[in-house]
């Protein structure tokens, strides 16, 4: 199965990386809970009986009697854009092990799944605003920009704040075709939650479909796991600081904690936007299947 981020934080060349991490996700498909689900690449697809015989590639028929046709790059499935959160809070909670390097090596895998399947792709980094954009392309040298892009970031430090809503909006405004537009972030952000929900209404209303990889550090944004000792706790966006005792609030920190994950799973949810909450040392399996049981829906 897919490594988890602690595995494969020893490896430098990001390209290496996605491949193998998708490569090793279609090798466990038959032993996962995505068993039954096929990946087709772009080279080929199964003939169907009807269709033009024109494109039907006679040598792979002599290799395993069965019909299949080459795809070309006009036939497209599916058109995508990867927008990944750029704002200091995804710097948490260390270099090598925080939610943005989690984000950059899923979004890797998932644009070199993408381009594979000859799906048209593109990448949007942001923090208050977008800081970084590409085309919508299904080449392998558009995918090694994007891959270059991906490496490029995972060097930078920020102190951005973060405005989905406003980017969202701007996203929506920009593409014309319906599109899958999957979104790696913490969500938190300094507008309301009314202003998210309308950007992500947005976005449906156009008639897109949309993933959000809800990015935390479980052990201490969800659990709140710490010695029980004073800290002092600074928001990385804000930089305001408190001196506390973890031990002191830990239930209450809980209670509203929970309450808003799930309040945004809810309003996902009746937006019908895939909200699928992911932990910074999670299988990278659990992105491409998300994004594989999408992909078939929106057949």
């Amino acid at each position: 199965m897919t490594s988890n981020i602690s595995e494969i934080n020893q490896y430098d060349n990001l390209g290496l990386i996605a491949k193998q991490l998708v490569d090793g996700f279609i090798t466990g498909l038959h032993k996962s809970p995505y068993h039954g689900f096929s990946v087709e690449f772009a080279e080929h697809k199964l003939y169907n009986f009807g269709e033009s015989t024109r494109h039907i590639d006679w040598k792979v028929y002599s290799r395993t009697d069965r019909l299949y046709t080459k795809q070309y790059e006009e036939e497209t499935n599916l058109r995508c854009r990867i927008l990944i959160d750029n704002s200091a809070s995804m710097h948490y909670p260390k270099p090598g092990k925080d939610k943005l390097k989690f984000s950059i090596f899923a979004a890797s895998a998932l644009s070199y799944l993408l381009t594979k399947q000859r799906d048209v792709v593109g990448l949007s980094v942001f923090s208050d605003k977008i800081e970084e954009e590409t085309d919508l392309r299904s080449t392998k040298s558009h995918l090694n920009t994007i891959l270059t892009k991906l490496s490029d970031l995972q060097q930078t430090t920020s102190e951005g704040k973060t405005n989905i809503s406003t980017v969202l909006h701007e996203i929506a405004d920009k593409i014309h075709k319906r599109s899958l537009v999957v979104i790696f972030s913490d969500m938190f952000q300094n507008s309301n939650e009314d202003e998210l929900l309308n950007a992500l209404q947005h976005l449906k209303h156009n008639k897109h479909e949309v993933i959000l990889f809800h990015v935390s550090d479980y052990e201490t944004e969800l659990n709140f796991e710490f010695e029980d000792r004073p800290y002092r706790f600074i928001d990385l966006e804000t930089k305001e600081s408190i001196k506390i005792n973890p031990h002191d609030i830990k239930d209450e920190y809980r209670r509203e904690t929970s309450k808003f994950y799930q309040d945004l799973k809810i309003k996902c949810g009746m937006m019908k936007v895939d909200f699928v909450p992911v932990n910074t040392n999670d299988s990278f399996d659990k992105i491409l299947g998300a994004y594989l049981i999408k992909r078939k829906k929106m057949r």
